[in-house]
């Protein structure tokens, strides 16, 4: 009887189906199939694996620092593991939806993760000082708010890329947004070669050549030392996995007043001795740029909405 292989580690840098793209500490890259019927990796994890031929099969996953995922009333989607931050790009024009935002900053603070967004298309004055303005609330909030223009139309249009380069120099960033934000000129910009990787990942691991139907890790540096990773565009964000209760604390303008609260279980909907609606009250308009303390009506629409919604979710 043949001697089993030895377990070896990788990184897996694709997927598709059951089938994963690992890669070994020494550079190889080979397909991997799991154990059993149903896979549990995701981009971003860390596996042992034992050869089996040309290719070789997932034996085990390494515990994750995290895992970023959606999920909904009919399916888990999961982004990536082992992630240290999550870079979410909007754009100016067409108007990004502010409740799609909140969802993903919802789903990074669950995990830990560190969330920067990226507003795109700094070269369009008007609807970009607009969608500046917006974004006030969130610079208050604390979150970095990185201008960018990714297609610049017109003169002097400052660069911004070197700050981007900073923001993503040492560390894992997955690359999120909705379709139309600009997310593949970014991905292109950063790696020249990320076309011609996908096609090759995509050809072995025959998935098509569709590069936005799967969850792709490039390396920005020949070092390894700074990865971007990949993800599709979607238009929505299910956020069924968060306890309605454990919804304000996600959200920071929100958490900051719910210990003023007179009762410990308040929901922050019609309680009497609410801190949260006493603070929403000394608002005067949707925008205050007034710091971290102050709770815009839009964001507790925000809140009241998700509050309903995950409290009315399917078991």
């Amino acid at each position: 009887m043949a001697t089993p292989s030895p377990l070896e580690t990788g990184l897996v840098i694709a997927g598709h189906g059951r089938h994963v793209w690992v890669e070994t500490p020494d550079g190889r890259r080979l397909i991997c199939h799991p154990r059993g019927k149903k896979s549990q990796t995701v981009v971003g994890d860390h596996v042992l694996w034992q050869a089996s031929e040309d290719e070789g099969t997932i034996e085990k996953v390494q515990p994750r620092r995290n895992l970023f995922y959606r999920q909904d009333e009919i399916r888990t989607k999961s982004f990536a593991a082992n992630l240290d931050q999550v870079l979410i790009l909007i754009a100016a024009e067409p108007e990004f939806s502010e409740s799609q935002l909140a969802r993903a900053l919802i789903a990074a603070e669950a995990e830990h993760i560190r969330p920067i967004i990226a507003l795109n298309k700094s070269d369009l004055a008007e609807p970009f000082q607009r969608a500046w303005a917006r974004m006030g609330v969130y610079r208050d909030m604390g979150y970095t708010i990185l201008p960018m223009a990714l297609k610049p139309k017109g003169d002097n249009i400052p660069n911004t890329e070197h700050h981007l380069d900073a923001v993503l120099a040492g560390k894992t960033t997955l690359v999120l947004g909705p379709s139309g934000s600009g997310k593949s000129t970014l991905i292109n910009r950063l790696i020249p070669d990320a076309q011609v990787l996908t096609n090759a990942i995509s050809t072995a691991l025959n998935s098509g050549k569709h590069t936005t139907t799967s969850t792709t890790l490039y390396w920005v540096d020949t070092a390894k030392t700074t990865a971007v990773i990949d993800s599709p565009g979607f238009q929505e964000f299910g956020l069924n996995h968060i306890e309605p209760m454990h919804l304000a604390s996600l959200m920071p303008d929100i958490k900051a007043h719910a210990s003023d609260c007179k009762f410990y279980n308040c929901s922050h909907l019609h309680e009497p001795g609410c801190g949260v609606i006493a603070a929403l009250q000394k608002a005067s308009d949707g925008y205050l740029p007034a710091g971290p303390h102050e709770i815009s009506t839009n964001r507790y629409k925000i809140y009241s909405s998700l509050f309903a919604e995950l409290s009315q979710k399917r078991y």
